[in-house]
């Protein structure tokens, strides 16, 4: 809904539908595409899978070691990241002071996606909380590439609060228990990039504590804003017209 609404609103007659496969699948689907495809949209665990199978893949891409947009040129396929970029804008969007010290719970992609956005944005320090510190390999390989490095500790979701100024929630609403909610008491803003259900428990903590929320459509948008640039060439896409969209989506599942 959220790119077929930009579609509208920049007067192209294109369609953008879902369709789910499985990982060993993606290869004779790529190859199947003819030139009335422009773009594909990925998500996990596509987003690693699709690497091998691109001709060229951007540096910030590289960074994440995940490509959640595929941009068409007749057989030539690009791998971009919109998810690092879309989160700094969200984030933005919400909040315009510094940020030094994050707290991220989850160690999976989207872990690895905000963790760089909030090295792009100064943070220099950052608190891992995982239930299986196994998962924290790829968030720290993808910190070793950032240019500024940052310092990525690893401890257990049970392990208690850290003194933060962001906690960035990638687990689903159901495991966001009082233990997960304990350790948004420090930070002064609370980043959930869950968007459905909607609100999540920590959602509901933030907006009855005063903290700053940004929400997991604010992410959505954001980067699918910059997809719709990727694929149509055409900028200028309100992020407000998207969020609409999202809402109204949202609303219809109920």
């Amino acid at each position: 809904m959220l790119h077929r609404a930009a579609y509208a609103e920049l007067g192209l007659d294109w369609t953008y539908d879902a369709y789910e496969l499985a990982a060993p699948d993606l290869p004779a689907f790529l190859d199947g595409l003819d030139d009335r495809w422009r773009g594909l949209s990925l998500t996990m665990p596509l987003k690693r899978a699709v690497l091998p199978l691109l001709d060229a893949v951007t540096a910030r891409a590289a960074q994440a070691a995940a490509a959640n947009t595929l941009v068409l040129e007749g057989r030539h396929r690009t791998g971009h990241n919109t998810d690092v970029p879309g989160a700094v804008a969200a984030i933005r969007e919400r909040y315009d002071g510094s940020l030094h010290r994050a707290v991220i719970l989850g160690g999976g992609a989207t872990a690895t996606s905000t963790m760089l956005a909030l090295a792009d944005l100064g943070c220099a320090d950052v608190t891992l909380m995982v239930r299986d510190p196994a998962r924290a390999t790829e968030v720290l390989a993808a910190a070793a590439r950032h240019p500024r490095r940052p310092v990525v500790s690893v401890r257990r979701l049970t392990d208690g609060p850290v003194d933060a100024d962001v906690l960035v929630s990638t687990i689903p609403a159901g495991a966001q228990d009082a233990a997960a909610l304990a350790l948004a008491e420090p930070v002064g803003v609370v980043f959930d990039v869950v968007y459905d259900p909607w609100p999540t428990p920590l959602a509901g903590f933030a907006a009855d504590t005063g903290r700053v929320l940004v929400a997991g459509l604010d992410l959505l948008v954001h980067q699918a804003v910059l997809q719709v640039e990727l694929m149509t060439g055409a900028g200028g896409v309100p992020v407000d017209l998207l969020r609409a969209a999202g809402r109204e989506a949202l609303a219809a599942r109920g």
